[in-house]
């Protein structure tokens, strides 16, 4: 969720330690040194990185390109250094002072000492580097398989692209696990998707809470998880009673004893469009054995809705109130993109979350097969 990512950002003054490790000492003052090679005469700027960057300081270069500033501090923060708008070098500070060095003819130049949370934090921005990379070649790739209609290279192309976020993810929480309780991990959550990992990232916030209660932005923050929680892996599903296209009222909890997709969709969606036969197809494969689709659509007109039906076959349940995104499902499901799928056991609960495509084949073989 977008708001959760935001909130996110805006924890930036706390701090998480690990289970085991030893109180950290703070005196409310970090030191801020290094050198700048190649820099000439000129200032840096430090910003306070919160929900808007906030000047710090003016740091001027002496003539050798060294600097020093003392900061003070009311608990540990994010904070960026910007390097004659040639350099931006995120930092994550508290107890420990920091030393910068870095050449303005060399790119790879950076090296940070001292403080072992703004190390940390550059493992954080690599990582972010190297996704955004990823994401990129696939961008390229998918540009040029649209350009020659080639559907095989583009279905190949959205598969490596769903399967990206979750290896990313896979990276994200072993940085993180290796950071010794760092603050700066709360810098990687973001990359984090809380709808797959929200237990893993419920549990780094119990942490927090434990150790830093009646904070306000902790406590903030719980309140989004809170929120998230209904809709957690292992909870049972809300209950949706929505018209069906004959204006019968239909209920979701009608379908107990199978194994059930909430599909959200809409004619209008061209995704969703796209993915109907493959959804078509798993149903037909499976239905026999226990599998159920619910779809719930966020169209406007019954007409758009029910030609969309007979149009891909979607011979399933399906039921809405023509409400777009202000349907009450929606609003239950915090659903404010589309496609949007959740997989729930015979029992109601939510075993899976946005299966699609190989993803949602593969979930079910493992079910069925």
């Amino acid at each position: 969720m977008k708001i959760f990512k935001h909130i996110l950002m805006a924890t930036l003054a706390i701090l998480f330690f690990a289970c085991g490790e030893s109180e950290r000492v703070f005196d409310g003052k970090v030191k801020v040194s290094g050198k700048i090679n190649n820099a000439g005469s000129g200032s840096l700027v430090l910003l306070k990185l919160e929900e808007r960057s906030e000047e710090v300081a003016k740091i001027d270069l002496a003539g050798n390109g060294s600097f020093e500033y003392e900061l003070t501090l009311d608990g540990p923060g994010f904070y960026e250094l910007n390097i004659l708008d040639k350099k931006m070098v995120r930092l994550a500070l508290y107890d420990q002072d920091v030393v910068i060095n870095y050449d303005l003819e060399d790119e790879n130049s950076l090296v940070i000492e001292g403080s072992e949370d703004s190390q940390h934090m550059q493992k954080v921005d690599k990582l972010t580097e190297d996704y955004q990379a990823e994401i990129n070649n696939l961008n390229t790739a998918y540009f040029e398989a649209m350009t020659n209609k080639d559907q095989e290279a583009i279905k190949e192309i959205q598969n490596q692209a769903m399967n990206l976020e979750g290896d990313h993810a896979v990276k994200v929480k072993a940085v993180i696990d290796d950071m010794d309780g760092s603050f700066a991990a709360l810098a990687a959550l973001g990359m984090i998707n809380e709808k797959n990992d929200f237990i893993y990232i419920d549990e780094l916030v119990k942490n927090l809470n434990e150790r830093y209660p009646n904070t306000k932005m902790i406590t903030t923050l719980m309140a989004q998880l809170d929120d998230m929680r209904v809709l957690s892996i292992g909870q049972v599903a809300p209950e949706i009673s929505l018209p069906n296209p004959e204006g019968e009222l239909v209920n979701l909890s009608d379908l107990r004893g199978n194994y059930v997709l909430i599909d959200f969709w809409a004619a209008w969606c061209r995704p969703c469009r796209e993915e109907n036969p493959n959804v078509v197809r798993l149903y037909n494969q499976y239905n026999e054995k226990g599998f159920e689709v619910f779809g719930v659509s966020l169209d406007r007109t019954k007409d758009a809705w029910v030609k969309a039906i007979e149009d891909d076959q979607l011979t399933w349940t399906h039921v809405s109130d023509l409400q777009y995104f202000n349907s009450a499902a929606a609003a239950i499901y915090q659903i404010n993109a589309i496609p949007a799928t959740y997989l729930l056991d015979p029992e109601g609960k939510i075993i899976a979350k946005d299966l699609r495509g190989p993803s949602l084949e593969n979930k079910l073989k493992e079910l069925f097969d």
